[in-house]
């Protein structure tokens, strides 16, 4: 995502971990939602990270909202925790 823009100030203001082998918590993940929602980027925070699974902070205003995803470069979550 960095750099996708045609000018200097169009970069992806994100820094993520995409590397699994270095998930820690604290982390900020690119991951994936399946269903009506794959295809599309969401953007979340690694609140546990465990050997094959994490646990993401996946809405800053909703502290309740976590979701488990597997334990890949961009973690997928199933639909039906969103």
């Amino acid at each position: 995502m960095q750099g996708m823009g045609e000018t200097l100030g169009d970069a992806c203001p994100f820094e993520f971990n995409f590397d699994p082998a270095t998930f820690k918590v604290g982390d900020s993940v690119s991951y994936r939602v399946t269903g009506s929602l794959e295809g599309f980027p969401f953007v979340g925070t690694l609140l546990e990270v465990h050997d094959d699974h994490v646990l993401i902070a996946g809405d800053a205003t909703d502290p309740t909202a976590r979701y488990r995803g597997t334990r890949e470069s961009r973690p997928v979550v199933d639909h039906s925790q969103i």
